[in-house]
């Protein structure tokens, strides 16, 4: 079964504007997927946090690119691409860099947009220079997941066991 995906617009939308996002989109077949947030740190860094682990950036663009690599690892992780995404709320610590951190999403994402939700914050708890972080969501089609799923049983040792 493949996935079925469909952006949705107002009846009265503008199209005089370019929008960064999708309104809306409606997922009729396929499987949700949902990551957690990603920031430029080391997706796998220690707890409690050590220092070291965290040489990032200065600049919100740079972090951005950061994040973003590591949302593609985690998305190829569970079998999906950036064009899966439907849904991200990406929170930043500055709103007034935003636009920085939309034009690497763009970059990363072309003409492709899930929907999106953009949060200041004080603080993000990866560290405490971290910029940016992205949690969102992916729908792929179920083929896949027959496979990916007896693929991880036999990674992790569950094979012919449902948990």
């Amino acid at each position: 079964m493949t996935k079925d995906v469909t952006v949705v617009h107002h009846a009265d939308r503008r199209t005089d504007v370019v929008m960064p996002y999708a309104p809306g989109i409606v997922v009729r077949r396929g499987h949700l997927v949902f990551l957690s947030g990603v920031t430029a740190a080391p997706v796998y860094h220690s707890h409690p946090h050590r220092e070291e682990e965290f040489d990032l950036p200065t600049t919100m663009r740079d972090q951005a690119k950061l994040a973003m690599e590591n949302l593609k690892k985690t998305l190829e992780a569970a079998g999906c691409t950036l064009g899966d995404l439907v849904s991200a709320t990406r929170y930043v610590t500055n709103v007034a860099e935003q636009d920085d951190m939309n034009r690497v999403w763009a970059q990363y994402l072309g003409a492709h947009l899930p929907t999106t939700t953009t949060v200041e914050v004080s603080r993000l708890a990866t560290h405490a220079r971290c910029k940016l972080e992205i949690s969102a969501i992916a729908v792929r089609a179920a083929a896949r997941t027959t496979r990916r799923r007896r693929e991880t049983r036999e990674a992790s040792g569950t094979k012919g066991r449902r948990k």
